[in-house]
């Protein structure tokens, strides 16, 4: 089948690549089909056989239709046979530009400078894809998105291991943590777990974009006008809360059914169901801390919106008490010149030869006076000082 990927998995011995669909089950190990969504519908009769051939069982037609659906969110559904979980994972689609590097956007010419551009780079990166794991008893069944990052990533991995572990067996070595998965249900809990730790790296990403929408909020000598760009990070940021708790919820119906599986018949199923319940639970807690920097993310930048309008507003009243207290030093001023401008014939002072001048002292007396009173007062100073 062209865009599939089969592996034979010996959680003890070796991963081997297989070209084609093996006629019987191995009598030891495991298989992990891997397709592209896009080859899913030209192949699903071959494949409906291969699982039938291997397993005796074969897929439902609403969960084919569930894992061919890409708006579909993360959910979890099982059977008496088999188990489904679909589980989004950030997308590949960014642009390329030649020469650049795995996952390098390509900027558009839209007159915008560098910086609005970088600081949405995070938002866009919340583009998902779902992928799709059927867990049988000897089969693990993965649909994945064209050209998936995910998959190749885990593929390298495997080939590590494949290359180290038998190593280490043969010189008499302990074995390292990173061993051979000895499921297909925990070899879906590490791929899942890898869709999980892009998450995790995506926090930096949106906590650096949050940063610099901070510094342009708590900015009082310059005017933020990209609210647009805020808005969008605000929406990014809830998005990919509603992205963790449905991840959450199939995560966690996934531990239902798992804790309600049949008690393992002896030690080594034992320690097996343990890991799967282990790693089930790590999955459940990196997904927590996603969810919860988010809704701290949330929080900061509602916070360094209100500190925004609040700086604002400060500025505000200290313009209106400046202009407040300029106003109240002319009052006097304005009112001895409007005396000394009324058209009698008799005002004291008016046909005096130093008249004219003892008004200007005196309204430059009141006008200093006034000065030092609102300056000590600090009605003309800012609240910054």
């Amino acid at each position: 089948m062209d865009g599939a990927r089969i592996f034979l998995i010996r959680p003890t011995s070796s991963v081997q690549e297989l070209k084609e669909v093996p006629e019987a089950m191995p009598s030891d190990g495991f298989l992990w089909l891997a397709l592209e969504r896009d080859s899913l519908p030209r192949h699903l009769d071959a494949l409906q056989q291969h699982l039938h051939r291997l397993t005796g069982l074969m897929l439902l037609d609403l969960h084919v239709s569930d894992l061919l659906n890409v708006n579909l969110p993360s959910h979890f559904d099982y059977t008496s046979n088999y188990d489904m979980l679909v589980f989004r994972r950030l997308g590949d689609d960014e642009v390329k530009t030649p020469g650049a590097g795995a996952g390098a956007a390509a900027p558009r010419d839209t007159g915008q400078d560098d910086r609005h551009r970088t600081g949405l780079a995070a938002a866009r990166r919340l583009r998902t894809v779902p992928v799709g794991f059927v867990v049988f008893d000897k089969v693990l069944l993965s649909i994945h998105p064209a050209r998936c990052s995910v998959l190749h990533a885990y593929i390298a991995r495997l080939n590590m291991l494949k290359s180290h572990e038998p190593e280490r067996r043969a010189a008499g070595m302990p074995v390292s943590t990173a061993r051979l998965p000895d499921s297909p249900a925990e070899l879906m809990l590490r791929v899942v777990s890898l869709i999980v730790d892009g998450y995790l790296d995506l926090r930096k990403a949106l906590t650096r974009q949050l940063d610099r929408w901070q510094q342009g909020l708590m900015r009082t000598n310059a005017r933020f006008d990209d609210w647009n760009g805020l808005l969008q990070s605000r929406q990014a940021l809830h998005h990919l809360y509603d992205i963790c708790e449905d991840q959450r919820g199939a995560m966690t119906r996934w531990m239902d059914v798992l804790e309600d599986w049949p008690q393992p018949a002896d030690g080594e199923a034992q320690h097996q169901h343990d890991q799967l319940l282990v790693r089930s639970r790590d999955v459940i807690e990196h997904i927590g801390r996603v969810s919860h920097h988010v809704r701290l993310l949330e929080q900061s930048a509602e916070t360094a919106i209100q500190i925004h309008f609040n700086i604002q507003n400060n500025r505000t009243n200290d313009v209106m008490r400046t202009l407040t207290a300029i106003t109240a030093v002319f009052l006097p001023l304005n009112l001895i010149a409007g005396v000394f401008g009324m058209n009698f014939e008799f005002i004291p002072w008016l046909h005096t030869r130093n008249g004219f001048w003892w008004s200007l002292a005196v309204m430059a007396l009141i006008a200093v006076g006034l000065l030092g009173y609102f300056v000590r007062k600090r009605y003309l100073s800012s609240n910054d000082v």
